[in-house]
């Protein structure tokens, strides 16, 4: 299977697109599950936790996943992020095209050059994600009429619990707009691997100590309704970056 383009799907995407045909890749960091898009040569879909949502974030085999769609010939990959606001002008719905990530994970691999074939490579991620992929979102965005946030910060925490408000404070000193679990390793592996990569983060809740408490299910009801508009934005992001190619 060889395709131009990916999606990662992550919380409340798992039913964005119409499956097809499953596919086992073996990496040398394990096997990654992907799948053929209906009515799509050139996409690939890999759902992040898993089909029926088996993968806390923590265990996610984040190499595996860009491994795999390094094999599999991706050239451009769009991410869906649920994240939590920190930025009271970034209210439960709203969608936000990040442009900057800090990493407070702290248990995974995060590096596909461990020095063991006697080679040290170390990857510039001044600017962790693709400015051509972000830059098609964004102008999918405005055809489409959708508003999106064009920049935010956006800081991964281990999880699977939610973020102290103490631990909010802290990000939120340190210039952090959305706190998610699965923006790292991820956006850093795809600058390894050389795959233009960038998300789409929707706001689901505002984060501890923003909010009084925080509701799974509530994360999960604004996923499912931001759906038809994600699927959208990905589609016209995907003919912008046709357009640029030709």
């Amino acid at each position: 299977m060889r395709s131009k383009y990916a999606i990662i799907a992550g919380t409340g995407m798992g039913k964005i697109f119409e499956l097809s045909e499953k596919h086992e890749v073996e990496t040398p960091y394990g096997s990654a599950e992907l799948y053929s898009v209906k009515g799509f040569q050139n996409l690939i879909f890999l759902p992040r936790h898993g089909i029926g949502y088996s993968l806390p974030p923590h265990k996610i085999n984040y190499r595996a996943n860009i491994y795999s769609l390094k094999k599999s010939g991706v050239n451009f990959a769009i991410a869906t992020n649920a994240v939590g606001s920190l930025n009271k002008r970034l209210s439960p719905g709203s969608f936000v095209v990040p442009d900057q990530i800090i990493d407070f994970t702290r248990s995974r691999k995060s590096t596909f050059f461990e020095g063991e074939d006697g080679n040290v490579v170390f990857t510039d991620v001044t600017f962790p994600y693709s400015e051509k992929v972000r830059s098609a979102l964004l102008v999918a965005s405005k055809r489409l009429q959708i508003k999106v946030y064009s920049r935010g910060t956006y800081v991964c925490t281990e999880g699977p619990r939610y973020e102290t408000a103490a631990e909010i404070r802290a990000y939120k000193l340190l210039g952090a707009d959305i706190v998610g679990m699965t923006g790292a390793p991820e956006a850093f592996l795809a600058k390894e691997a050389g795959i233009e990569y960038a998300s789409i983060s929707v706001v689901t809740n505002y984060a501890a100590g923003i909010a009084k408490q925080i509701s799974h299910g509530l994360v999960m009801d604004i996923m499912h309704n931001a759906q038809e508009s994600v699927r959208k934005l990905i589609f016209e992001a995907i003919n912008v970056l046709e357009e640029s190619l030709k």
